[in-house]
């Protein structure tokens, strides 16, 4: 049985920085490209970052961009999201997802205060 359990979320100032895990199980982690999607309250879900199986190929949201950084241990069977210089409209509970096999974990609030 495939899970994802993000963690790393907490409450930021403005400027500062977060760094989100998830872990995966019951999957062959090295294999699968990863996402990280984002939900802010009375929002629909956000595409955030992906990362492919070998982590040679990054995508970012341009809302993101220059300002968060993916990356994956495959041998840890973890996955990463750096963010920095936070501001209050990153506000929102943080997912990771392997599309292929349609896993989502339950997420991690991300709270950014003013």
């Amino acid at each position: 049985q495939v899970q994802l359990v993000e963690s790393g979320g907490g409450l930021v100032q403005t400027g500062g920085s977060l760094r989100l895990s998830c872990a995966a199980s019951g999957i062959t982690f090295r294999l699968n490209t990863f996402q990280w999607y984002r939900q802010a309250p009375e929002k629909p879900r956000e595409f955030v970052a992906s990362i492919s199986s070998g982590g040679g190929t990054t995508n970012y949201a341009d809302s993101v961009k220059g300002r968060f950084t993916v990356s994956r241990d495959n041998a840890k069977n973890t996955l990463y999201l750096q963010m920095d210089s936070l501001t209050p409209e990153d506000t929102a509970v943080y997912v990771c997802h392997a599309p292929r096999l349609n896993a989502w974990g339950q997420g991690t609030l991300v709270t950014v205060s003013s």
